[in-house]
């Protein structure tokens, strides 16, 4: 059986005490007064149920070709793992357990990524560096050539070819040289 907290009578009495001082009661109406309470009390210690959080958006129109939508509170951007942890203070792993969201479902919008994904590729991100090739031994004392730089860099299509050609360059650091007559 579940133990059931019995209520301070005293408790009770005091409460009905106040509200009898400061407001008008007939006499019939003080005993439905002092159940009133005691419920009142009775019901404090049990646990409230919280329902069930609806999300702002239904959960198969949260994403699209060019946007994300938080299932919190609607927001509607094209990454969505920024927005949670600053709004809501929730990782994107926390915030896909409370929605019950499957491990693929977008958190950033495809065109986004599609772009972001080609610009990296122009750039030449995520490519291994090549070993400079080694030419064989000539024979006898014939000069030895160093092969060309690869044209890839230079040519990457949709870039400004100042852009690509300050990438070759090496930066200088710190202030720059005095001008000397």
């Amino acid at each position: 059986m579940p133990e059931t907290k019995t209520i301070d009578p005293r408790l009770v009495a005091q409460i009905v005490r106040r509200y009898v001082a400061h407001n008008t009661v007939a006499a019939g109406d003080l005993p439905n007064l002092i159940a009133t309470i005691h419920r009142s009390l009775a019901g404090l210690e049990a646990p409230v149920e919280t329902p069930a959080a609806e999300p702002a958006v239904a959960i198969n129109r949260s994403y699209g070709r060019n946007f994300v939508a938080c299932l919190d509170c609607g927001w509607r951007g094209q990454v969505l793992g920024r927005h949670l942890t600053v709004t809501h203070g929730v990782s994107p792993s926390d915030y896909r357990a409370r929605w019950n969201l499957k491990t693929t479902h977008p958190l950033t919008a495809p065109s986004y990524s599609e772009r972001r994904s080609t610009l990296a590729k122009q750039l030449g991100f995520g490519q291994r560096r090549r070993a400079p090739e080694v030419a064989p031994e000539p024979p006898g004392n014939a000069p030895v050539r160093a092969p060309a730089p690869p044209a890839a860099a230079s040519s990457a299509p949709g870039l400004d070819p100042a852009f690509t050609a300050s990438l070759s360059q090496p930066r200088r650091r710190g202030r720059p040289r005095r001008a000397t007559l």
